[in-house]
């Protein structure tokens, strides 16, 4: 009884047992007849919200008024520039991945420095520097679409032993991501930062470094997202990233991570990932219209948020 009152009080928890339940009222509607097809589903689009959720997470981690706005337009500008840059060729793979992360890192750059040099509010800086990079796709992309080396589109698309590839790399930055947090000094850095940057500062943490390189993390965690998603989707779209701008923060939220700073959750970015999909399709399956679909999506995201903010976080 213990051990399950434990369990409970874990803030990550409440996500999975969320998307559990959407999960099972969909395929009890369904009468079982999706239940393969939801599942591979939510593994392969969750991936995507994960991958930028965890950037975001670390954003998130640094305190209040740490985020980064910039996301879409990073996955956006990653998967043009890549797509073109690659021109449907397997042999350019490794350009285009090296051009990806070579985008992240000159925004995260960017962003870093309206916030540091410019001292601009992080949610303005980066809000700020999302309109550039979403001018500069425009104006390299001119309404191109071009397609994705097939290689690359074969392994998005693709599944091994029944559960897609993107999910085993989401899971990979997750690993990453837990092991930086809980056994590296970066994550202990940046949750010092994000407790009391001025005591973390007195205590000899280099705070700006660790802002900077969770900023230039954020950014490449989105670049990288960006030239999956276009690979998956066939191309890449001005509008793609559009729907990560509040999804990646949803996710952080909803997993469990406190918004105050100082605490990261990486399992609850899955539960959250996982869930924000189910039900959107647990809603399209009843039928449901556009409003109440809405309606019904963030009354159910305020409940899990007040159940995952009981009890303590362990």
């Amino acid at each position: 009884m213990t051990s399950l009152r434990t369990l409970f009080a874990k803030p990550w928890i409440w996500s999975f047992l969320a998307a559990a339940g959407v999960w099972l009222i969909t395929i009890v509607f369904t009468g079982g007849a999706s239940a393969a097809g939801l599942s591979q589903a939510a593994l392969t689009f969750a991936a995507f919200s994960i991958i930028v959720g965890i950037g975001q997470m670390f954003v998130i981690t640094l305190g209040p008024g740490n985020v980064d706005l910039s996301i879409p337009a990073t996955m956006t500008l990653a998967g043009t520039v890549a797509l073109k840059i690659m021109d449907s060729s397997n042999g350019l793979i490794l350009v285009g991945l090296l051009v990806t992360l070579l985008i992240g890192l000159a925004i995260g750059i960017i962003n870093y420095a309206l916030i540091k040099l410019l001292r601009i509010p992080p949610i303005i800086a980066t809000l700020s520097s999302s309109f550039i990079i979403q001018s500069a796709a425009i104006s390299h992309n001119r309404g191109l679409r071009i397609k994705p080396p097939s290689a690359l589109a074969e392994f998005t698309t693709a599944t091994t032993l029944g559960i897609p590839n993107l999910a085993y790399l989401a899971l990979a930055v997750s690993v990453a991501a837990w092991v930086a947090l809980e056994k590296g000094i970066y994550g202990r850095w940046v949750s010092a930062v994000g407790q009391n940057m001025r005591a973390a500062r007195m205590a000899g943490v280099p705070v700006d470094g660790v802002r900077a390189a969770t900023y230039l993390l954020c950014a490449v965690l989105a670049a990288l997202a960006g030239l999956l998603l276009s690979c998956f989707s066939g191309g890449a779209a001005l509008n793609m990233g559009a729907e990560y701008l509040l999804a990646s923060i949803a996710v952080v939220v909803i997993g469990g991570t406190a918004v105050a700073g100082g605490f990261a959750n990486v399992p609850g970015i899955w539960g959250a990932s996982l869930f924000l999909f189910l039900v959107v399709s647990m809603l399209n399956t009843y039928g449901a219209a556009a409003g109440i679909r809405l309606l019904l999506t963030g009354t159910i995201i305020i409940a899990v948020i007040i159940a995952a903010s009981r009890g303590p976080r362990t």
